[in-house]
């Protein structure tokens, strides 16, 4: 599969990936400029953008990419002097596993958007797919009857445009389900109404947003629609609204015991059992060395 299907497959799939790329090489290096690779949450690297003891080092700052949601240029540099132009900004990571050479890769963290599920078949529900649309939201429609659990588990906010309907029962399951923002299209006087039957504590009440939508004084339900999507994005910008992506493995991190380099655990990442003891190390010469001293040979 090319690069760039397998990129769009996980896209549609609602999973991070960071997508790296290789932008300088000196050699003597196993990469070439244009080289490129996906990086997964779990440290799986898909393609190739250098040697083991490069990868390692790449494995590492893209799972920091996913983390900050920032593009990083990385420059991996072997330990000793080089001659290597600058690159301002550029994060620089010696690694003395290497044998030569240096290189530069950008890496680029491919974050899910914000995934909107809209309870109703209303024409403020229908406007507001659209909105969503035009930012570039994911967007679920559901009919107003109540949601599963596990329907939920990769939903940023619900929006609940029903005008009937077990309302308080769809409230319910969001807020069970972790959804961070919970919005009620209906009067101050209705959604509190609907509030008090629900008995929420303090923390849950913060969570649903009824009026919904930032008070712009919205009459239309293009207007409502447009407050409602102002409101979700301040709430991901400045409200630190988490958007969560679909569940997964995530990379761990061990120590090489024979140079002490820290190691991202991926599925090719050098590895021995001794003992019933589990070892991962940087590259192949370290394991050998490893396996060297502890065997005797």
């Amino acid at each position: 599969m090319k690069m760039t299907e397998r990129a769009q497959q996980l896209v549609r799939t609602r999973t991070p990936f960071v997508h790296a790329t290789v932008v300088r090489a000196q050699q003597p290096t196993s990469a070439h400029a244009g080289d490129e690779a996906i990086l997964l949450q779990d440290g799986t690297i898909e393609g190739f953008v250098g040697g083991q003891c490069a990868q390692n080092s790449v494995r590492k700052a893209a799972l920091g990419a996913l983390q900050s949601h920032e593009s990083v240029l990385l420059r991996v540099l072997p330990d000793g002097d080089l001659h290597f132009p600058e690159a301002p900004g550029a994060a620089v990571v010696v690694n003395p596993c290497l044998s030569g050479g240096a290189l530069e890769i950008f890496l680029e963290p491919q974050i899910p958007a914000p995934l909107v599920r809209i309870c109703g078949a209303t024409p403020i529900a229908d406007a507001l797919a659209d909105a969503c649309g035009l930012v570039g939201f994911g967007v679920q429609r559901s009919a107003a009857e109540t949601e599963s659990l596990d329907s939920l588990a990769d939903t940023t906010a619900v929006v609940i445009a029903s005008h009937g309907g077990p309302e308080a029962e769809m409230i319910r399951v969001a807020l069970d389900a972790g959804v961070g923002y919970v919005g009620l299209v209906a009067s101050r006087i209705r959604g509190a109404s609907i509030l008090d039957e629900l008995e929420l504590t303090d923390a849950e009440r913060a969570r649903v947003r009824t009026p919904v939508g930032l008070p712009i004084g919205a009459k239309t339900s293009a207007e409502i629609a447009v407050s409602i999507v102002a409101e979700v994005i301040q709430a991901v910008r400045k409200g630190g609204l988490a958007i969560t992506p679909r569940a997964a493995n995530v990379a761990v991190e061990t120590l090489d015991p024979v140079c002490g380099m820290t190691v991202t655990v991926g599925p090719d990442t050098p590895h021995l059992t001794i003992d019933d003891v589990d070892y991962w190390f940087c590259g192949s010469g370290c394991r050998n060395s490893f396996a060297a001293t502890k065997t005797g040979s």
